[in-house]
Parts: C-alpha cells; sequence; structure tokens
C-alpha cells in the first residue's frame, strides 16, 4: 500500500512539473501537500481515451482530466498522425467556444501544428462549431479541431476533430491518433513556438453566412415570429446576422441566457433537452406571443423547436423537428439521400420513400450521417440535423433554425402551424411516436452494468408485447459496424422498438422508444398519442425492471 501510494505521489509530481497552466498546477500542488490520494489517485487511474467522440472531461489537472497538458498531447499526436498520413505543411483550422480554458487550449493547438511544420488558422473569436466545420473545406484545411464540451456540464470541456472532407474522425483514425498520443513522452518534446499561426478575420463567418443563401427559397415568405435563446452559449450574434440577412425579423431574444458565460447561470445543464432549460424562453414567449420559440444549445451546433401547446408551450421532439424538416425538403424538391441514426425515429424513411428518394440508416452520431453517399439531408434525435451537406457535414443548429423559420413562415401564410403538418404526416404515415429512457449516473459502473444484464437475461416481453427480435449491435450488422448497443423488436401492428446504449458524450444510459399507431382521419389523433404513451410507458417500466434500474 505504502508502496503504491509513493508510486502515485512520484507520478503526480512528474506531471506537475511539466503542468504549462498555474491554476492546474496550484490545484495538483495543493492536492499533494495535502496528501488526498484518493483525488490523486482518480485523476491518475489513467488517461482520458481519445476516441471518435476525441476528447470530452472535467478541467482540472491530471491525466483524467480535460487540461491544457492534456491537450498540448493531444494536438501533437493529430499533428504526427496527419504528417504520417502525407499532410506535411497541410492546414489545420482551430475553433473554440466560449467554455472555460477553451482559447487557451485553441491557442495551444494551434502553437503544437505550427510547431510540427503544419500551418495552423484559429477562428476569431468564439463562435458555433458548424462554423469551424464549414471552414475546414472553405479553407482547404486537412483537419480541423474545435474545442467545445457542447452541452455538458460548466465544468467540462472537449476536443473534437474533424479530418479534410470536413466530417468527424472515425475509425480507424481514432485508433491511429490516439497511438501517436501514447507515443508522446514529455511535454518537453512537443515544439510549441509562441506565433506563426494564422489568427482569422470575419470573412470566414461572412463566408459562412453567404453559404446559408443556399439554404432557403428565395421567394419563400419570412413572416414567422421567434423567441431565441442561446443557452450562454455562442450561437447570439450568428443567428440574428443570419436572420437578418434573410429578412426575417429580428427573433427575441432570452436576455438572461443570450450572452456566453462558462458558468451558465441559469441551467442545471446546458441544454434544450432537460428538464427546465427552457424555462426562461417559454417565459419569454408568454410575453410576447411568437410563432414559435427556437433554441440552441452552447456550441449552436443542435437546434430545439417550442410551438404553442393549450395556452402553453411544447418542445418538438428532436424526432417531430427532423420529419418537419424532411417534409418541408422533399417540399422544395429535394433530391438524393436522406439519412438518420439508428436511434431515430423511422418516420423519415416512410417519408423518404413516399417521395421516391434514398434512405440510409447509420451508427449514432454525425461522424456517421455525413459520410453517407450522396447525403441530401440527415438529422438525428438529439436534435442534430444538417440540411446543407455540401455546406457543412455535421449538424448545424443555425441553418436548421433558418429553414424551421422558412416552414413556419410558409405555413403561417396559409393560416397553418407546425403542429398541423405534423398531424398530416401522422396521417399519411402513422403516428410515429417516440420517447426515451434516459439515467445519468455518477458510476459509470452502473451502465456498464445494466447492459451486462440485458444481455445475460434479454427480456422476453416489454408492455405485453412479445419480443420477437433481439440484436446485440456489438456484434455489428450486414448494414451497420460493431458498436455497444442492444436493439429490440416487439410483436404486434404497432412496430415497436427499443434500443438501449450507453451515451457517447455523457455518463447517460439512453434508452430510444418507438410505437406507430395506425391513424385513418384527424379525429383519430387524440386518441392515438394517448394510446402510443400508455404503450412507451409500460415499456419504459418493464426495460427498467430489466436492467435492474
Amino acid at each position: 500500500m505504502e508502496q503504491a501510494q509513493d508510486d502515485l505521489l512520484t507520478r503526480a509530481r512528474t506531471w506537475l512539473a511539466e503542468d504549462p497552466d498555474e491554476e492546474t498546477a496550484a490545484e495538483l500542488r495543493a492536492l499533494i501537500e495535502a496528501g488526498d490520494t484518493a483525488e490523486l489517485a482518480d485523476r491518475f487511474s489513467g488517461t482520458l481515451q481519445f476516441g471518435t467522440a476525441g476528447l470530452r472531461g472535467e478541467i482540472g489537472a491530471g491525466p483524467m482530466r480535460m487540461n491544457r497538458s492534456v491537450v498540448i498531447r493531444a494536438a501533437a499526436g493529430l499533428a504526427a498522425y496527419l504528417k504520417a498520413q502525407g499532410h506535411e505543411g497541410g492546414l489545420v483550422v482551430v475553433g473554440y467556444d466560449a467554455r472555460y480554458k477553451s482559447a487557451d487550449f485553441a491557442r495551444d493547438t494551434a502553437a503544437v501544428m505550427t510547431g510540427a511544420g503544419l500551418r495552423a488558422a484559429v477562428l476569431p473569436r468564439p463562435l458555433p462549431t458548424p462554423v469551424l466545420a464549414y471552414a475546414i473545406r472553405h479553407l482547404g484545411a486537412v483537419a480541423g479541431v474545435e474545442v467545445t464540451a457542447s452541452h455538458n456540464p460548466p465544468r467540462d470541456n472537449g476536443y473534437k476533430v474533424y479530418l479534410g472532407d470536413g466530417s468527424q474522425i472515425v475509425s480507424p483514425a481514432d485508433a491511429q491518433i490516439a497511438a501517436e498520443i501514447d507515443a508522446i513522452s514529455s511535454l518537453a518534446s512537443v515544439p510549441r513556438p509562441s506565433d506563426g499561426w494564422l489568427q482569422l478575420d470575419e470573412e470566414v463567418l461572412e463566408a459562412y453566412l453567404a453559404r446559408t443563401d443556399s439554404v432557403l427559397s428565395p421567394t419563400s415568405p419570412h413572416g414567422v415570429r421567434t423567441v431565441y435563446t442561446a443557452m450562454h452559449g455562442v450561437g447570439k450574434d450568428v443567428v440574428m446576422a443570419a436572420f437578418a440577412r434573410h429578412g426575417f425579423p429580428a427573433p427575441v431574444l432570452v436576455t438572461e441566457q443570450a450572452e456566453p458565460d462558462p458558468a451558465f447561470p441559469t441551467v442545471a445543464f446546458p441544454n434544450p433537452e432537460e428538464p427546465g432549460a427552457m424555462d426562461l424562453a417559454f417565459a419569454k414567449a408568454a410575453e410576447v406571443q411568437p410563432d414559435i420559440v427556437i433554441a440552441n444549445d452552447p456550441d449552436a451546433d443542435r437546434c430545439a423547436v417550442a410551438v404553442p401547446d393549450n395556452g402553453g408551450w411544447r418542445m418538438l421532439r428532436g424526432d417531430e423537428v427532423g420529419a418537419l424538416l424532411a417534409a418541408h425538403l422533399v417540399h422544395k424538391g429535394a433530391q438524393g439521400v436522406f439519412a438518420e441514426s439508428i436511434v431515430s425515429s423511422s418516420l423519415l424513411g416512410r417519408i423518404a420513400e413516399a417521395a421516391n428518394l434514398g434512405y440510409e440508416e447509420t451508427l449514432t452520431g454525425f461522424k456517421w450521417i455525413s459520410r453517407v453517399e450522396g447525403l441530401r439531408y440527415g438529422y438525428e434525435e438529439a436534435l442534430g440535423y444538417c440540411v446543407d451537406p455540401e455546406g457543412v457535414r455535421d449538424k448545424d443548429g443555425i441553418t436548421a433554425a433558418l429553414l424551421v423559420a422558412e416552414l413556419a413562415s410558409e405555413l403561417k401564410e396559409q393560416g397553418r402551424t407546425l403542429t398541423d403538418l405534423l398531424d398530416d404526416l401522422a396521417m399519411a404515415h402513422g403516428l410515429h411516436h417516440t420517447d426515451q429512457l434516459s439515467v445519468r449516473v455518477e458510476d459509470l459502473s452502473i451502465i456498464a452494468n445494466a447492459m451486462a444484464r440485458l444481455r445475460a437475461e434479454p427480456p422476453t416481453a416489454l408492455a405485453g408485447l412479445r419480443v420477437v427480435s433481439a440484436e446485440d449491435l456489438s456484434q455489428g450488422t450486414e448494414k451497420l459496424p460493431p458498436t455497444d448497443g442492444l436493439r429490440y423488436y416487439l410483436e404486434g401492428d404497432y412496430k415497436a422498438r427499443v434500443i438501449c446504449r450507453p451515451s457517447g458524450t455523457e455518463p447517460k444510459l439512453k434508452c430510444y422508444l418507438e410505437v406507430v399507431v395506425p391513424v385513418s382521419e384527424a379525429s383519430d389523433l387524440t386518441a392515438a398519442r394517448t394510446r402510443g404513451q400508455e404503450i412507451l410507458d409500460t415499456v419504459k417500466k418493464d426495460l427498467a425492471a430489466a436492467m435492474g434500474l
């Protein structure tokens, strides 16, 4: 035991000697001096793993936290990978959000790339992730880095990597970059000049905004009135500029959440999907009575939409917005392939089939959706929409907001609403009712144990419906590479489906549920929604029991 503690303290002191950040160095020094071996053991129990989501974790000292030392190693590993791929001298674009340490991590990345013989360009200020994804292709870069933890808690930050096609990395690039990171012996071996990279100006943002022209029809109406919240993130200025560019009325801002603030003081979690996150937006909507409410997450790659509902406001599910945008694009004459992740509603496939368009399912994440050949539109239920894949090969909360505003404006001119269009889709294709069982944990072993329990004792029935098909997605399928997930199909006319998987970005176990309730006329819709929710509520209860939760 004493030997183990001595070894732990030696590793901590070695890390401390290299730490370039006085703030995290002071934090680590205090832990060492206090002899806090439990906290040190947690921080030095391994290293943050670099995967297809890049890096993401809590800010702090040590290899299991996000800090400048970890970022410098990650940047050096990425630089070595790019050079091994023949990109010596290539351009790497770096973007960042307004979270704690984001600007520092961006600057360190630019320094490492410059020191490695690559060229680096940094976006002019904290900007939405879609602007970085756009800039990669616009500038002809070989890679891009976005420093962001998206909608994670305030103390988190992250490091997202894109390659030159503008898409996020996938296997085997993630493993190859991780191997290069592991090969870095010390920070002293990583050259970090104090200058030599390009600080981009507003041209890149102006080019992104000009690209949004291709998303909207030049003659479409623009009369929708909107309340908008940036959720303390970086979306406000770009959204306001985009709406002004296309002649929409200026959105009414939720002023308490309009400006970037890394403390996210008004929300428990800065994610529009989380309970309470939209309360201030709904209060503003009650005051000014807009047609719709739009929210971005902090890095503005996601878009949430809310509609009037019985005197209040209702957040549309990501699947509902996904279907609305698909129907709108079909109406606009879109050609190409519609794609979604396997956890999203099967309604998209029916919309594509009815329009004689291609359709593909992928694993979760836009790193997969964006790679679908011939992609015209892609979405997934977690409020992510790719409406202009030639411009941004990733989810984009800005262009999605514009397209929602255009659709709502057209419907408003006809005396109709987004809810009316959802009713039309239900009558045409059946009511696709979706829900989610989401469990946030402190102890990640709870997730592993729940998945193991499902694999060892798979449910034979849920909500009284027999499980007729059970797939362990970790084995891969004919069309999908392996992923940690389980998929069940239930018997009967409701085409009920359940998918369970650990979140790739948060400490959550997520189960995605869907039933399809036949609807023949508008008068059936209320009963169909009630029946659909009853089934899914029972499925959630039975599923939680099967997982031991």
